[in-house]
């Protein structure tokens, strides 16, 4: 039976991505964590948004990017489930994907000053976290 998931998510005020980018991500982070498994419910459109506090619009526009997407199943008069992992996207729009975001991390970090190994040893630790609950 399909249990209803407690979404752990928090938005930052300061954080530069509106707020549909945090809602997705921060879901896409827990289920690649494997904190949301498939099959899982999520909350509804209203209670996401009273709990963060935002408008349900942008709960509602988050989840159906994350149904495009193929993150989400939604099953007509029962909500929205988490899917079944896969590879969801053409693997030339995997390495897309993959030289924007390196694009846009070493931007943001080229000023920081800190050298290569530093860098790659913090992202190879962040990485480490979702590794091991995968295969847990």
């Amino acid at each position: 039976m399909n249990r209803r998931a407690p979404l752990m998510l928090q938005i930052v005020t300061g954080d530069p991505r509106p707020i549909i980018r945090q809602i997705a991500d921060g879901i896409k982070r827990l289920v690649a964590g494997g904190d949301l498994q498939p099959g899982d419910a999520l909350p509804s459109v209203r209670g996401l948004a009273q709990q963060l506090s935002v408008n349900p619009n942008t709960v509602a526009k988050a989840y159906a990017e994350l149904t495009a997407e193929g993150w989400l199943l939604s099953r007509a008069g029962l909500g929205l489930y988490v899917a079944e992992q896969r590879q969801r996207l053409s693997d030339p729009e995997r390495e897309r994907r993959l030289d924007e975001a390196v694009d846009r991390f070493v931007g943001d970090v080229i000023g920081l000053d800190y050298p290569s190994d530093t860098i790659l040893d913090r992202v190879a630790d962040e990485l480490s976290h979702y590794a091991t609950k995968k295969t847990a």
